[in-house]
C-alpha cells in the first residue's frame, strides 16, 4: 500500500506542476470576470459579444472542471489509501492498483496541453486556403482541405466561420477563408499551415492518369483587444462587391462584401460573410490585422536564420505534407516524420495524430 501512495502523491506533485505551466489560477480568475460580464443584462444588447463570453466562459469551465476533477480525484485516493494502510487493509491492493493506472493515463492525455507553449496558443484560429498551379485539380484539392480541417473543428465542438470564399469554374475552390472559434483552436491547427502535396488518380482525367496537385493552408491567430496593430488609413484600398454569403436574397442583391488590399505590402483580405457592409470591414480588418502581425514575426524569425546561414525560402517543393491515394496510400509529414496509411481518415478530419506529433517535433526543435 506504501507504493500506492507515493504514486499517488507523485501525481498529484505532476499534476500541481502542470496546473502551474498552464496557468490555470489565471484562468479561474478569468472566469469570475466572465460570470460578472454574462450576469449583466445589457451584454445582451450585443447578441455576437454575448455569444463568444458565453463559449469562452464554457470553455474555461469545461478545462478548470477537467483539472480540478482529477486533482480531488488523486486526493480522495491517497486519503483511502492512507487509511487501509493504517488498518492494515491489504484488500484494496488491486483495486487502488488500476485506478492509479487509470489516472496515470487520464493525466497524460491532459499533459499534452503543455505543448502548447506558444504566446497565441489559446486563440481563435484565422485559416485561408490557396489552390496551386493546376486549375481544377489543384482547386478540388484546396476543397478537400477545407472540408478536411472543417471536419476537424466541428471535431473539436469549435465553430466555423465561413469568411471568404472564391468556388472554381469547374470544381473546388480558388481561395476560402475560415474563422475558427474555440479553446486552443490556433494551437491545434498551427500544425497545418504550409504546402500540402496530394498524389492521386484524377477524377478529372478521362485518361484516368496520376496527378500531383499542390494547396496552400495559412493559418494565424485571431488577435486579440490587447494586440495592437497600427494600420495607416491611407495604405489601404477598399472595394466593395456583391456578396455571396448569408443572409438570403437582400445580401446577394447589395455591395455588402468588402475587400482590402494593403498596399505596402500587396496583402488582400475579403469577407462576405456578414449581413453589413460594415460588420465586414470590421471582421476583413480584423483578418488583416492578424496577417501584418504575422508578417512582423516572420521578418524577425527570417532575419535570425539568415545569420545562422540556414534560411531557406517558401517555395511549393517546401511541402509540409504529402497525401498519397494512389500507387499505394501514405500520408507522410515532412517536419514530424510521421508516416500513416489512412489518407481516407486524415481527409475526413482524423487530425489529432498529426497534431501531436508535429507539436512534439517543434518542441524538439527549441
Amino acid at each position: 500500500m506504501k507504493n500506492i501512495i507515493h504514486q499517488l502523491e507523485d501525481l498529484l506533485v505532476r499534476v500541481d506542476k502542470t496546473w502551474k505551466l498552464l496557468d490555470l489560477d489565471k484562468s479561474k480568475v478569468e472566469v469570475g470576470q466572465l460570470q460578472t460580464q454574462s450576469a449583466d443584462p445589457a451584454l445582451w444588447n450585443d447578441a455576437d459579444k454575448a455569444k463568444r463570453i458565453g463559449q469562452r466562459l464554457a470553455e474555461l469551465q469545461k478545462e478548470l472542471a477537467t483539472w480540478e476533477g482529477i486533482r480531488k480525484e488523486i486526493t480522495d485516493h491517497v486519503d483511502v489509501a492512507k487509511a487501509a494502510q493504517t488498518e492494515g487493509d491489504e484488500s484494496m491492493h488491486d483495486e487502488l492498483a488500476a485506478k492509479v493506472a487509470a489516472l496515470e493515463k487520464q493525466f497524460a492525455d491532459l499533459e499534452f496541453y503543455i505543448l502548447f507553449d506558444g504566446e497565441y496558443d489559446k486563440n481563435n484560429a484565422l485559416v485561408t486556403f490557396h489552390s496551386g498551379s493546376g486549375g481544377t485539380e489543384a482547386q478540388d484539392w484546396a476543397e478537400m482541405l477545407l472540408r478536411m480541417v472543417t471536419r476537424y473543428a466541428e471535431q473539436k465542438g469549435w465553430t466555423v466561420n465561413v469568411l471568404h470564399l472564391a468556388k472554381g469554374q469547374e470544381a473546388g475552390v480558388k481561395s476560402a477563408t475560415l474563422q475558427i472559434e474555440g479553446r486552443y483552436a490556433y494551437g491545434y491547427l498551427k500544425s497545418e499551415h504550409g504546402v500540402h502535396r496530394l498524389v492521386r488518380i484524377s477524377p478529372f482525367d478521362a485518361e484516368q492518369m496520376r496527378h500531383t496537385s499542390f494547396a496552400l493552408i495559412e493559418v494565424l491567430p485571431e488577435l486579440d483587444e490587447s494586440v495592437e496593430v497600427k494600420i495607416d488609413p491611407k495604405d489601404l484600398r477598399i472595394d466593395t462587391f456583391m456578396s455571396g454569403g448569408k443572409g438570403g436574397q437582400s445580401v446577394n442583391t447589395t455591395y455588402s462584401a468588402v475587400r482590402i488590399l494593403h498596399i505596402p505590402t500587396n496583402i488582400t483580405v475579403q469577407c462576405q460573410n456578414e449581413r453589413s457592409q460594415k460588420q465586414n470591414k470590421e471582421v476583413a480588418m480584423k483578418v488583416l490585422a492578424a496577417k501584418l502581425h504575422q508578417l512582423e514575426i516572420q521578418k524577425k524569425a527570417d532575419k535570425k536564420k539568415e545569420l545562422r546561414g540556414d534560411y531557406q525560402s517558401a517555395e511549393w517543393g517546401n511541402q509540409i505534407r504529402s497525401y498519397v491515394l494512389h500507387p499505394y496510400k501514405m500520408v507522410n509529414d515532412h517536419r514530424s516524420e510521421l508516416k500513416t496509411t489512412d489518407p481516407e481518415d486524415v481527409l475526413e478530419g482524423k487530425l489529432d495524430q498529426h497534431v501531436e506529433a508535429f507539436l512534439r517535433w517543434r518542441r524538439s526543435q527549441k
